[in-house]
């Protein structure tokens, strides 16, 4: 029985499924696995490890893949190019089946070339294989070329008459097809001296930007949770068939599946590490998993999800991100699994081996990464890595409870991601994450500094000395100390003119020595510290500093000012910001608003332009400014991101004391209607059963009912449990009333902008913004 395949195999092939990129893998995994042979022999290779690929320049083009390796002899060459030898062995190599080859050159041309030659030898000698001309026979053409220097040695690889799409993604993308070689190869590339080139310019490694080795956060105050976490776990070792490998279950003498008496222990072993990406971002975070130092697999995101034992197939539950998904992830990580199998395709693992599943279970663990969930269903707490940094990273808060940097007021996500491109196109100022760690320093400073000046303006600047003198029982009219600087600077109102004339202390200090001054104790603001300025206008780049509290800005007449701008060299400027003036203490003025009024001057006389102040205002903010736009989809997301966090809390809550049913007996009859709808809509159905039997329904009801529950049980939910604000203790029912309204009165405008923000006007959009960043304040710790 002849079961030799037509020769038409070889061009079906190509109508396999592969990437672009995938087929110019297949064909730079050889060269790196003979590179790996000879380190790993010792041998001493004064001609460097490179592999350099040449794009067709037009979609009559040929694609080349030429390298610095030890070359072939014709038997190797004769069985390197034959449809389904590998001579690979199965757990070392980066190319692993002997299809590879095949696939990839007859999915990109009809014609290919293999040209070797080892040192010493005195000519090129390679075959050529012509899909077109081919027969059953499978004969290919030998062929040879002449050799100018006996030492060459390497293999080229010519592949022609390239299919007339793939010519042309080819000689269009040799940017993308670095940029996704440097990732499927970074750990190669930097663990290794292999140089790869792509169209003559060297492929770069993609490192992850991930904070530091020794950044952490404190969780409930007092858990060191670090933002890198190393692994290394060694496995039993095993018993793998060399040939077709296979591992082997006990300990026989043949492979029981081929029947090869080939076999060897090898060692398993799962190591790498898990950690935090400095940014968020929606698709760039993940797991990558390697084999052998290629990534099989990035960015995966299998195990943020958590697979129920006992629950139906598809009924599987996402866990990272969850509360606040809009904006993204930031959990990655770089894990080796040598031992475990991988598809033909080298883009997936074996998912049902039980290595993979081994793996999986020591990065994630079995219970849920939410506690609550896990305590819920009866599992101990999930000790894994991946749960650690999921208990001390899942929330993106800005400050350094979640090392996240923000503006003093809010995260600032843009500028992170701003940064996180600047790391991989090679600024040096972003290789470390220093950058990124003094803006989560700052915003730190900058919220301390608001409430600060919040208490100041909350309590009176000078004691009522009349007022104690009365109390004293001594006359009102004998003169108080200081009385006459009281005249000028007690009431809000009075404090303008005051400060507004104020005359400069007769001093000698210049101009520079006075700007020098106020720098040298100032914090820098990270959010304002950037290039501002329109197409229209040109642009300058500007660094903002706030002064230190206690110090007055004075302009060159001492006159007090709020912003003060300081021209250096070229178009960079310095701007001098004073937290404490009237403009923002007092009326609550945002610092990006008079810094704008004071570039737009300077921007207007640059360009000569025609526009009035507030045209230039409004052009320089929308061209500068443009994350702090407010409009119903932007603080809509941001409500329902916080309302989220309430839900978990309250749910967590009522779990924990058991006043679910109690909680549930609150809701209107139109509220439960509606709770039945969105889980329902939700896919919950399942649930609605268990409506006022566990606190699930919390997560479905209408945002609005959550102001009526904390409204009507708030000994559940205040004294630091959900929200900080003391209930309990508060012997005064009006001061009950006055702590549960901070609570509720901000809880209610941001649930109604989380139902209805695309009708909300501007006034109601910036009331929402406003209440969500108290509501945030007004949030417990972790407990």
């Amino acid at each position: 029985m002849k079961i030799t395949p037509s020769a038409r195999v070889l061009s079906m092939l190509g109508e396999i499924d592969f990437d672009e990129w995938q087929c110019v893998a297949e064909l730079v995994d050889n060269p790196f696995d003979d590179f790996l042979d000879i380190l790993r022999s010792g041998t001493e290779w004064p001609d460097g490890f490179t592999v350099s690929v040449t794009l067709p320049s037009s979609p009559q083009g040929v694609l080349e893949v030429r390298d610095t390796g030890r070359g072939m002899s014709y038997d190797r060459l004769t069985r390197a190019v034959r449809a389904g030898w590998s001579g690979n062995d199965m757990h070392d190599k980066l190319g692993l089946f002997g299809m590879g080859f095949n696939i990839s050159t007859a999915r990109l041309g009809r014609r290919t070339r293999i040209l070797t030659t080892r040192a010493g030898d005195t000519e090129w000698i390679g075959v050529e294989i012509d899909l077109d001309q081919i027969k059953d026979d499978f004969e290919a053409k030998d062929i040879t070329e002449p050799k100018s220097d006996p030492t060459q040695h390497g293999t080229r690889i010519i592949v022609d008459r390239l299919h007339r799409t793939r010519a042309e993604w080819l000689r269009r993308n040799g940017a993308s097809l670095r940029n996704t070689l440097g990732s499927v190869y970074s750990w190669i590339l930097t663990e290794h001296p292999f140089d790869l080139y792509v169209g003559g310019t060297r492929v770069k490694p993609v490192r992850h930007c991930r904070w530091g080795d020794e950044r952490y956060v404190l969780f409930n105050g007092k858990e060191r949770i670090p933002a890198y976490i190393p692994i290394n776990e060694r496995l039993q070792d095993g018993i793998a068939c060399r040939d077709c490998g296979e591992w082997q279950i006990g300990s026989g003498d043949v492979c029981s599946v081929c029947g090869s008496v080939n076999l060897s222990v090898r060692e398993r072993r799962i190591h790498g590490w898990l950690g935090v990406q400095r940014y968020l971002d929606k698709t760039e975070y993940g797991i990558d998993f390697l084999r052998n130092g290629r990534k099989i697999r990035r960015w995966d995101k299998q195990l943020f999800t958590w697979n129920n034992p006992d629950g139906v197939a598809g009924n599987e539950e996402p866990e990272y991100p969850v509360e606040l998904a809009h904006q993204g992830g930031r959990l990655i990580g770089e894990i080796h699994l040598d031992h475990v199998p991988v598809t033909y395709q080298k883009d997936a693992f074996e998912y049902g081996d039980r290595s993979w599943l081994t793996a999986m279970e020591l990065l994630r663990g079995l219970a849920p990464l939410q506690p609550q969930r896990a305590r819920k269903l009866g599992y101990p707490e999930n000790e894994s890595p991946l749960a650690l940094l999921f208990k001390g990273f899942r929330r993106n808060d800005a400050g350094l409870r979640y090392l996240v940097p923000g503006d003093g007021h809010k995260p600032v996500h843009a500028d992170t991601r701003d940064w996180g491109r600047k790391f991989q196109a090679g600024v040096s100022e972003f290789q470390t994450d220093e950058h990124w760690w003094q803006a989560v320093l700052r915003h730190e400073e900058i919220k301390k500094r608001g409430k600060e000046a919040r208490t100041t303006t909350s309590v009176p600047a000078q004691p009522d000395e009349q007022a104690v003198l009365g109390a004293l029982g001594l006359p009102v009219d004998i003169p108080a100390s200081g009385a006459a600087q009281l005249g000028t600077e007690s009431g809000a109102v009075s404090t303008v003119p005051a400060q507004a004339t104020m005359a400069v202390k007769e001093t000698t200090e210049t101009r520079g020595e006075r700007l020098a001054r106020y720098e040298s104790a100032a914090s820098p603001h990270a959010y304002l510290s950037r290039s501002f300025g329109h197409p229209e206008l040109g642009y300058v780049k500007v660094r903002t500093l706030l002064l230190k509290p206690g110090e007055r800005l004075l302009d060159d007449h001492g006159l007090s000012a709020p912003v003060l701008l300081d021209q250096r060299s070229g178009n960079e400027l310095t701007a001098l910001v004073d937290p404490e003036h009237y403009a923002f203490r007092r009326f609550g003025a945002d610092y990006a608003d008079l810094l704008l009024v004071e570039l737009a001057a300077v921007l207007k006389v640059r360009a000569r332009s025609d526009w009035n102040p507030s045209q230039l205002v409004a052009a320089i903010r929308a061209e500068s400014l443009q994350d702090s736009v407010l409009d119903g989809t932007t603080v809509g997301a941001e409500a329902r991101d916080l309302l989220s966090e309430i839900r978990e809390r309250v749910a967590e809550v009522l779990d924990e004391s058991g006043g679910y049913t109690a909680a549930y007996g609150h809701l209107s009859d139109e509220q439960k209607f509606a709770t039945e709808e969105a889980m329902i809509a939700a896919g919950r159905v399942g649930l609605v059963g268990r409506l006022g039997l566990d606190s699930g329904f919390v997560h479905h009801v209408p945002a609005l009912a959550l102001v009526r529950l904390v409204e009507v049980m708030p000994a559940s939910f205040m004294d630091g449990t959900v929200f900080r604000g003391p209930y309990f203790g508060v012997s005064s029912p009006s001061g009950k009333a006055l702590s549960l309204a901070r609570v509720t009165g901000c809880l209610a405008d941001v649930a109604t902008l989380g139902t209805f923000a695309g009708e909300a006007t501007a006034p109601q959009l910036r009331r929402a913004r406003l209440s969500i960043a108290l509501l945030r304040d007004e949030l417990a710790g972790e407990e």
